[in-house]
């Protein structure tokens, strides 16, 4: 239960709120205990001979004592309950901008939907707790205080006789409370296996059609759904004994109650009236014993979801902000790795012994075999990871000093994995510059090549693309992300094999396109064709994380290493790629 204590922090803020619930839930029940009071009195007046008018008056306060409480007890309601889902929007905001700074390499750990049921699933029944958890122990606190004085001053050997029972409802509670915990949690985590099945299937459901697998994946949801079901009917059984069980117990001390009461009415130690007060009293009494196991129902339940929320809310950020971040009025783009060493798993090196500086408004590009660390090398840039060794340094001052957000939109990144937003084209283009001018947008289609194929659509620029761009062939999400990149208009602009899926055609349209924009930024660019990167002022070849080879086009050629051999093996593809056409022509 020391989960729920990580609630206090988005409850303070509504204290007073809770504070007003909690005096208009006392003032409920000090009204509401007045009923069965009048009632006794009415039963006292009839075995005296008591008149009509006298009944009607009786009558008439225990109908204004019922509308009175009612009104105070909506408004306990609306006031607690409001509280509730006002915490849960804090909760779920933090949750969510908690996620946003989480690294990349968490994401590669986690199943988006198990991320999604603890922000679903998970928050709600962490929201009970805010909600009814909050009210009803104030609710039946203030109660059970109010009645149990009120039945002292009737019989205090009734009372104590009722009061025995509260042990055996403790022991229940108790035990049926631990055994919910342990459902729930389970249950918790099948939801999580459910939703990443789903969302898997949905964002790859290209794949599963193409291989003809719709069937075995029915069937693997199928089997998820059913043990999904299987747990929660084991959570129904135990919730369906819960109630029951207090009932028994309840109407256990009813009976023992008909009986004493009985008793002492006969040896004349009460009145009719105060025995039928006493029981009315009971009957609101059972509320409060009742609820007693509900709400330790709804904090176990809590306590367990809480407890998968923390899991997620307790890992450390790696990329932490600097104490004093640097926010510099002019930005050069000169970039500079000092000694850079990385590792993903601090075992098997991704990077070592990283050297070299590239001057502001400089191209450089970046060769190599796959996995070699050309990825990894641009990442760096950014702060999506932090070197194990070394340091990387933007205009002389390292990355870990800068303000995370200025250095982010100094640098636009075009990954080779373009993804796009379920939404408009131009709201995608303009996902890093929401306030860019028109006439930006369109230049930057421009230079991407896709401002054609967005001519082409039904709605231009306002055609809603499918999620993750799905809509869109892979050279048109590639196009999309570029231009999405050069509106941010950035002064390092990185682009990470971001022309692999258009034509060679179209890639030297585009180049020369952003030969006129690259001047006076600094660009990296990642390919594995030599047509991409020939023109870079320096070309960098990585081959296991280290640099083997520098220098321009020209000069790499003369050395004849691995530049030169991958040069020679696209022009002889090349070549028969020509050969090809013109035997078939």
């Amino acid at each position: 239960m020391t989960a729920l204590l990580r609630l206090l922090p988005f409850l303070r803020p509504y204290r007073g709120a809770i504070i007003l619930g909690a005096v208009i839930a006392v003032l409920n029940n000090a009204v509401g205990i007045l009923g069965p009071w009048l009632l006794k009195l009415a039963v006292d007046a009839l075995q005296s001979g008591g008149t009509v008018a006298l009944l009607a008056q009786y009558a008439a306060l225990m109908v204004a004592v019922a509308v009175a409480a009612g009104v105070l007890r909506f408004y306990m309601r609306q006031i607690l309950i409001g509280v509730s889902r006002h915490a849960e929007l804090d909760l779920r905001n933090a949750f969510f901008a908690h996620l946003q700074k989480l690294p990349a390499s968490f994401y590669n750990r986690r199943r988006t939907g198990d991320i999604m049921a603890r922000l679903t699933s998970d928050l709600e029944s962490v929201r009970s707790v805010l909600g009814p958890g909050v009210m009803y122990p104030l609710d039946t606190i203030s109660m059970a205080a109010f009645v149990l004085t009120m039945m002292l001053l009737l019989s205090v050997k009734l009372t104590i006789a009722v009061l025995i029972a509260a042990p055996l409802v403790s022991l229940a509670v108790f035990y049926l409370g631990r055994v919910t915990f342990r459902l729930h949690t389970r249950i918790q985590q099948q939801f999580s296996a459910l939703s990443d099945c789903a969302e898997e299937n949905l964002a790859g459901v290209r794949v599963v059609r193409a291989f003809a697998q719709e069937e075995r994946e029915y069937r693997k949801f199928d089997e998820l759904n059913r043990e999904y079901v299987q747990r929660n009917l084991a959570m129904t059984r135990v919730q369906a004994l819960f109630m029951p069980l207090m009932f028994l117990l309840f109407e256990l001390v009813t009976a023992m109650v008909l009986l004493l009461g009985g008793r002492a009415i006969i040896a004349d130690r009460l009145t009719l009236g105060g025995f039928v007060a006493f029981v009315g009293y009971l009957g609101m009494l059972a509320w409060p014993i009742i609820a007693v196991g509900w709400v330790a129902n709804l904090f176990q339940r809590g306590a367990a979801s809480m407890k998968r929320l923390t899991e997620i809310l307790d890992v450390t950020p790696e990329i932490a902000p600097p104490p004093v971040p640097h926010r510099p009025s002019v930005i050069r783009g000169e970039i500079e790795f000092a000694n850079v060493g990385f590792s993903y798993d601090g075992d098997r090196p991704a990077l070592s012994e990283l050297s070299f500086v590239i001057p502001p408004g400089r191209t450089v590009a970046i060769v190599g075999r796959t996995g070699s660390g050309k990825s990894t090398l641009v990442s760096l840039i950014p702060r999506l990871f932090d070197p194990t060794e070394g340091r990387v340094l933007i205009d002389g001052i390292p990355t870990t000093d800068w303000d995370l957000r200025v250095l982010r939109r100094t640098i636009a990144v075009v990954p080779q994995d373009a993804q796009l937003f379920s939404d408009m084209v131009s709201a995608n283009l303009r996902f890093g510059a929401p306030d860019a001018p028109q006439e930006n947008l369109m230049r930057a289609a421009e230079i991407s090549q896709i401002a054609k194929d967005v001519a082409a659509f039904r709605s231009g620029y306002e055609t809603v693309v499918g999620e993750r761009g799905i809509t869109l062939s892979g050279g048109q999400k590639g196009r999309t992300a570029l231009a999405r990149a050069l509106l941010c208009d950035p002064k390092i602009l990185i682009l990470d094999d971001a022309l692999s899926a258009v034509d060679t055609q179209t890639e030297e349209e585009i180049l020369h396109g952003l030969r006129r924009f690259m001047a006076g930024r600094t660009s990296i660019i990642i390919s594995h064709r030599v047509s991409t990167v020939k023109d870079a002022d320096e070309i960098f070849v990585l081959d296991e994380g280290r640099i083997v080879e520098r220098g321009t086009h020209d000069e790499l050629i003369a050395r004849g290493g691995y530049y030169a051999e991958l040069d020679r093996m696209q022009k002889l593809e090349a070549e028969l790629e020509e050969m090809d056409e013109d035997a078939a022509s």
